[in-house]
């Protein structure tokens, strides 16, 4: 999120770590995957590991399915 200035006051912090985020939903999208197995964040480590799919509602980020695996994740994210 960058450096933060010298004495900047909580709110001026806590304004820019909101667009901060907002911006990197605009970048990432508005769906997510999290893998369920412990200790794995990338499907090369686990692809047969199953994944959390996740849907950006406009507040919060919303289950709305598990895939079996990597793939079917990807399959997910990149509907094409």
């Amino acid at each position: 999120m960058g450096e933060q200035p010298e004495n900047e006051p909580l709110a001026d912090w806590f304004a820019r770590r909101d667009r901060q985020r907002a911006s990197d939903r605009q970048i990432a999208g508005t769906r997510r995957v999290l893998p369920l197995a412990p200790g794995v964040h990338a499907a090369h480590v686990a692809p047969a590991a199953p994944r959390l799919l996740l849907e950006w509602d406009g507040r919060t980020w919303t289950p709305v399915g598990v895939a079996p695996d990597a793939r079917e994740a990807a399959r997910f994210l990149d509907p094409c």
